[in-house]
């Protein structure tokens, strides 16, 4: 073994919640090594790679936009959502309300000291599954980061450079951890194996190479190397009864890193992990036609209007419509007998609805570019990005009619499932419900009511207008493919962020911040996402346990 280093606070991951951790502890006065196997192009790990959306309460944005927020509506919708039923969601539950007060009180506030701004535009994710008392936001709450993932990691990536400069934090990339040190019944420390330097580009697999080995023994130390959905194997083995067969194939909405080998070394070490079967994967995955990643998949965001099929050509049951219920809708569809699904929709929904999770595909609002975001806004056609989706994208469609849009939908599918006369009679049967300012057609009547927000009728909702009319396509059919995205279950923690073993005692020096202890706790989000709430539950679960593991420190 290479000499031993030692230091006040260790810090495993280098994303979000690690950036968060390391820079509280140095605040602190504490010495810091923040260890990651990645090499540094790949430092802030998912949350760079992410749209930056944000879970905020009753904030200016918000009553800008006529939105009438609450702590008890925001509580409301979680708990409505979290649906916490098991003796182990004690710690996830007092999570919970902590986070919400954070997020209603001081997040924005703390944020913004630190030079984060948000869009003033406020997105309503996760719009429910119809019940007041049930899952979903009753209002907008999704604050966009101008600057999107980047821009969330920039401040915490500052504070960190600024103490390695001042000799408080070393990063020490490409350093993988193979073992927790535990001695006397506390942890004290960390080792492993130095591997070899990698150029390749952000997100893209690093090599494995050993080339040495190293140990850190610190008074704390805090596991922030995130969840388990670049491992399809993985995703499959904690896969839910509740949500029907796992599927045979997935798209990839993280890298092949994000393995969750950490989470299984920390249980090793004498951590306890609860609720693993706890997973929020997306149900409106496509390829990407320009991959970083193997088997790399993009989320379409989109607004309410599109009309969603099964495989076979079924309309999905209300409240299943576009960006409604996530987990309820990947249950439905897990009933199909199918891996994939169907929007149909028309030019002029692509264009004011569609949106692209990731960084990387939101160039206006990553580079923070006014021109460019308002041709978004007033331009003609799709943004760039989509439009390229619709010429490349293997999983698009587009015809003049709909016997080419059948055609085609039966050449992208698996096999030819979608017949015309059926299909057709849908179509006319929804179009004949826009002729009256009302309708029995609960979606209809969603988009006519979502648009009495500010946000959906100026850049998010598409007036209601006629799929068959030839003046509003082309016809437009998007295969729609399961992401895998988070882990919502992880390693049990207290209110200070420790690590609990089985008989839930802290085992001692030992923290966990980020999606490992499913975003605080083991799983504060409980059975269901209200969205803004993953790099959210970062920033605070970071903030909590680096702060607590630096008062540790002797």
């Amino acid at each position: 073994m290479s000499n031993v280093e030692k230091t006040d606070v260790v810090v495993v991951g280098a994303g979000l919640a690690g950036l968060v951790a390391a820079a509280e502890a140095a605040d602190a006065g504490r010495s810091v090594v923040l260890v990651e196997q990645e090499p540094e192009q790949s430092l802030g790990g998912q949350a760079f790679w992410s749209l930056g959306g944000l879970f905020m309460v009753d904030t200016p944005e918000q009553r800008r936009m006529g939105i009438k927020d609450s702590f008890e509506l925001a509580r409301q919708d979680w708990m409505g959502s979290a649906q916490f039923d098991r003796e182990e969601d004690h710690w996830p539950r007092q999570w919970a309300e902590a986070y919400l007060h954070f997020a209603h009180g001081e997040k924005r506030a703390w944020l913004r000291e630190m030079g984060h701004r948000i869009f003033p535009v406020v997105g309503w994710a996760e719009r429910g599954d119809g019940r007041a008392e049930g899952h979903g936001n009753s209002v907008p709450r999704f604050h966009l980061t101008w600057g999107t993932g980047p821009g969330v990691v920039e401040p915490f990536e500052r504070r960190v450079r600024e103490h390695v400069s001042g000799g408080r934090i070393r990063l020490a990339f490409r350093h993988r951890v193979d073992e927790l040190l535990v001695e006397g019944g506390a942890a004290v420390g960390v080792r492993g194996a130095v591997l070899a330097p990698d150029g390749m580009p952000r997100g893209v697999a690093s090599n494995r190479d050993v080339t040495g080995d190293f140990e850190i023994r610190a008074q704390a130390v805090v596991v922030s190397s995130g969840g388990i959905g670049g491992d399809h194997d993985l995703v499959r083995k904690a896969w839910p009864a509740r949500l029907g067969e796992p599927p045979r194939t997935m798209v990839a909405g993280v890298p092949a890193h994000v393995d969750g080998r950490m989470m299984r070394l920390t249980e090793e070490a004498g951590a306890r992990i609860i609720n693993p079967d706890r997973m929020w994967h997306y149900v409106e995955g496509i390829r990407n036609w320009d991959p970083i990643w193997a088997n790399h998949g993009i989320r379409i965001l989109p607004g309410p209007s599109s009309l969603w099929l099964d495989a076979t050509g079924k309309r999905l049951p209300a409240p299943y419509f576009p960006g409604f219920d996530t987990l309820g809708t990947l249950k439905h569809l897990r009933t199909t007998g199918h891996d994939y699904s169907w929007f149909v929709l028309t030019q002029k929904i692509i264009e004011k609805e569609f949106a692209l999770s990731g960084s990387e595909q939101n160039p206006d609002l990553t580079g923070k570019d006014v021109k460019l975001l308002l041709s978004r806004v007033v331009g003609d056609g799709a943004p760039g990005p989509i439009e390229k989706f619709k010429q490349h994208g293997e999983d698009f469609v587009v015809a003049d009619d709909l016997a080419g849009l059948v055609e085609g939908m039966n050449r992208v599918g698996d096999e030819p499932l979608i017949e015309e006369a059926p299909l057709r009679h849908l179509l006319e049967c929804r179009d004949r419900e826009l002729d009256n300012a009302y309708s029995k057609d609960a979606q209809v009547t969603f988009v006519r009511s979502h648009r009495q927000h500010r946000g959906d009728k100026i850049v998010r909702t598409a007036s209601p207008h006629k799929m068959l009319d030839p003046r509003n396509g082309p016809l437009i059919a998007v295969r729609l493919n399961i992401l895998t995205r988070k882990t919502l279950g992880g390693l049990e923690t207290d209110l200070q962020g420790r690590c609990l073993r089985s008989d839930g005692t802290p085992l001692e020096g030992l923290y966990a911040a980020g999606e490992v202890n499913g975003f605080g706790g083991g799983g504060m989000m409980g059975y269901n996402a209200l969205e803004g709430t993953f790099l959210g539950g970062c920033l605070f679960s970071g903030r909590t346990a680096g702060r607590a593991a630096a008062a540790q420190v002797g």
